[in-house]
């Protein structure tokens, strides 16, 4: 019996439903993923972004880099009440909240006449037109400042404030500075920037761009901080400094601006801002810390073993509260520097736990020309590293540094360790 053949029409037949199957699955796969997109889409708006704040410079988003969630502020509070910024302290969940801006205790009320109350008076006084604060300090007669007043102004900085409720954001808009002292005797004019850190936490640290060759630079630049409870607001405060960049050494400091946010209302909108920019208030000479140092000197090998184990007593660096410590290690020999080394940064302490061990090789016999200098610096993230303190052991340095050195000279082979006080940098 002869097989069974599909006519020419069959064949024909088949490929034009294929081509009707695959047209219709091709629809339909097309309008599936259509609507999972917006799906997406309309999901992704309801929610709080996940990056801690957002940088607007000029109209343009500029997120940061490395976000942490555990850089929060704390938990949002569900109950927050926005009208009532009366909260208890035990609401702030932050590393320091039972301490101060000096890193103390605070107490319950806060003496009027007290120079740490030289910022913390920010009453409203409106104008009829707008919302602008007026600084206390502009309520002054020029008349009744004295001459040496007059020569330490240091300009104005304007910004504004204002507290987004339905995306629990802080927001903060650095607008300009007026009337910046020249700090470049050269071209008699300055390369003004800002730099912004939100207290007591010290961690949250922005900064806006460098505008060159002005002493009223407009920067109006925006910084959104989420995640934090308008019940917390009053317990923050806001640092400003001033800055001038350098491109051959450290930036000069112009001046800063504390902001205490107690008794700021932020519930009735933006709110326009002024205050005289003041010198920085930086503890002098009053002490600068002490640091442990252990030397070993090995004639066999001729080597010089450095430990860096403590450091005690350091001053805060500003304001803004507790340094981050780090030492620097420079080997010199005929005061040419041949090596350096440095510790990792230790977060938040006056009294750091370093514990590091550095070997060096000496190139010549012997310690004569030999010198090492000890730099404790504070790590600012973003910004060149502030000297708390420093320190120089060899044979022609005076006090514990030339006794230090003798005995590791007279005692080969032997760890010696000495407390030294640090001097300025």
């Amino acid at each position: 019996m002869a097989p069974i053949t599909p006519s020419r029409e069959e064949f024909d037949e088949i490929p034009t439903v294929v081509g009707i199957f695959s047209a219709f699955g091709l629809v339909f796969t097309v309008s599936l993923f259509a609507w999972i997109c917006c799906q997406r889409k309309s999901s992704k708006s309801n929610k709080t972004p996940p990056y801690k704040f957002v940088h607007v410079l000029k109209g343009v988003d500029i997120y940061p880099e490395n976000l942490n969630s555990k850089k929060k502020f704390g938990a949002d509070d569900k109950n927050e009440v926005k009208n009532n910024p009366a909260v208890p302290k035990n609401s702030l969940h932050l590393d320091l909240e039972k301490r101060d801006l000096n890193g103390n205790f605070p107490k319950t009320n806060v003496k009027a006449g007290s120079p740490s109350d030289l910022e913390n008076v920010t009453p409203k006084l409106f104008s009829e037109g707008g919302k602008e604060a007026i600084s206390p300090d502009s309520l002054k007669s020029s008349t009744s400042l004295s001459s040496e007043e007059k020569q330490e102004q240091l300009g104005t900085l304007f910004f504004s404030l204002e507290y987004n409720f339905e995306k629990k954001a802080f927001v903060v808009n650095i607008k300009e500075a007026r009337g910046l002292p020249a700090m470049d005797e050269q071209s008699m004019t300055s390369d003004p920037y800002i730099k912004m850190t939100i207290l007591p936490e010290k961690k949250h640290k922005v900064k806006t761009r460098v505008l060159r060759k002005t002493l009223d630079p407009a920067f109006d630049e925006t910084f959104t901080f989420y995640g934090i409870p308008y019940t917390q607001i009053q317990e923050l405060a806001l640092h400003f400094t001033v800055l001038s960049f350098d491109r051959f050494s450290r930036d000069d400091i112009i001046g800063e601006v504390l902001i205490p946010l107690a008794g700021i209302e932020l519930t009735d909108g933006k709110t326009l801002m002024n205050r005289e920019i003041i010198k920085r208030n930086v503890r002098k000479s009053s002490g600068r810390g002490e640091l442990l140092i252990s030397l070993c000197y090995q004639s066999a090998t001729n080597t010089l073993t450095v430990v860096v184990l403590k450091a005690r007593h350091l001053p805060k660096s500003d304001v803004s509260g507790l340094s981050d410590p780090y030492v620097k290690v420079n080997l010199y020999h005929a005061k040419k520097r041949i090596s350096k080394k440095k510790t990792h940064v230790k977060k938040c302490t006056p009294n750091a736990v370093f514990n590091e061990l550095f070997v060096f090789d000496i190139p010549c016999e012997g310690l004569e020309e030999i010198s090492v200098e000890f730099l404790v610096l504070d790590s600012e993230r973003g910004s060149r590293n502030e000297v708390i303190g420093r320190l120089v052991l060899g044979a022609a340095a005076e006090g514990t540094g030339g006794e230090h050195w003798k005995e590791i000279c007279d005692y080969p082979r032997r760890q010696i360790a000495k407390w030294h006080m640090l001097c300025d940098g």
